[in-house]
């Protein structure tokens, strides 16, 4: 499950990184002035002065020059890859709980308990 969080994380930065490259090419600017963090929220202003290519992460800690274009195309491959395997990742987390509570069952009756108090079983997703 934390996987999956993280993962959906990372489908969130595409996301808002989409939404800003829309935002340029809808402003039509070509030089921005931007805040650039350079450590502990400590900011320094900047001022890019071509902004029709990007820096996009590709993974692994490798970034690739791309025009808008391209990382809009980069960004919805990249989304649906993380989307499928965040599915993945649930239906994996399922078999996990159903196989948790199947033995639980089981020893539950070898051990001829009662039935398991509602506290104590809880949702995974």
């Amino acid at each position: 499950m934390e996987q999956r969080d993280e993962v959906y994380e990372k489908i969130s930065q595409y996301l808002q990184l989409k939404n800003t490259i829309q935002s340029l090419q809808e402003s039509g600017l070509q030089r921005l002035k931007v805040d650039v963090d350079l450590g502990c929220s400590f900011f320094v202003q900047a001022e890019v002065e071509d902004s029709s290519r990007i820096l996009v992460s590709v993974g692994f800690g490798f970034f690739v020059e791309m025009t808008h274009a391209e990382a809009l195309r980069f960004i919805e491959k990249k989304t649906s890859q993380l989307t499928a395997f965040t599915e993945q990742l649930t239906r994996d987390s399922a078999k996990i709980k159903a196989n948790i509570r199947l033995i639980l069952e089981c020893l539950q009756e070898l051990q001829g308990l009662e039935d398991l108090p509602e506290q104590q079983t809880r949702d995974v997703c």
